[in-house]
């Protein structure tokens, strides 16, 4: 990506000049240096995408978030999953599953944290279940996502799901930054929000069960 940005800036600047020197030859040569880079690029875009892997990450593994500028020092891990019928005053349509996130940083001086996160649970059969916002406010005072942390700092929040009781795979997608991020993750070969490309989940299985918690 930072060749191709690189690239188009010089072949403008070789473009402005061929127009102003009425050079076709170098025109000619500046469209088709461009037309080839971009050809190659989504070669690999799409090649890279084609042979990534889904993984599964089991508890306490970590996730790395990178974003545009790799600069991947935000992480999250699943450290414990429960589930329970109640929660509170609240009753579960299925199950509610208490998922708790560790959120940390292995940065070395800055102080940085998630943006916009997106955090949902997909089945075996794809389908989608979002945060049950009401049940983690019975939880109590939980720390935003976004929370900034310094060097090699972390904290941990809960998250709850109403899944259906018979629900297979359950797995954890964590998801953050914004619709720009996503747009210019989107052409950026080897991103995991790249066309095509495979995700990272968590595994939210083997946890233990809760009658109820208040």
């Amino acid at each position: 990506m930072l060749m191709t940005i690189g690239g188009l800036i010089v072949a403008a600047i070789l473009f402005t000049i061929s127009v102003y020197t009425k050079r076709t030859w170098l025109r000619n040569f500046v469209f088709g240096g461009v037309s080839v880079w971009f050809v190659f690029y989504f070669v690999m875009l799409v090649g890279f995408s084609a042979t990534s892997e889904e993984k599964d990450l089991s508890l306490n593994e970590p996730k790395a978030f990178c974003g545009f500028y790799l600069d991947c020092h935000m992480h999250t891990a699943v450290t414990d999953v429960r589930t329970a019928k109640n929660i509170g005053n609240k009753t579960a349509v299925g199950e509610f599953y208490i998922v708790k996130v560790k959120v940390f940083s292995d940065a070395k001086a800055a102080t940085l944290g998630l943006i916009t996160v997106d955090a949902h649970v997909v089945d075996a059969d794809d389908h989608t279940y979002t945060r049950d916002m009401d049940a983690e406010m019975d939880l109590g005072p939980q720390p935003e996502f976004g929370k900034q942390i310094g060097p090699q700092e972390s904290f941990v929040k809960e998250i709850v799901f109403d899944l259906p009781a018979d629900v297979q795979q359950p797995r954890l997608d964590i998801r953050e930054g914004y619709g720009i991020d996503h747009a210019i993750e989107a052409v950026l070969v080897g991103d995991e929000d790249s066309i095509l490309h495979k995700r990272t989940y968590f595994k939210l299985e083997g946890q233990s069960q809760t009658a109820a918690l208040k």
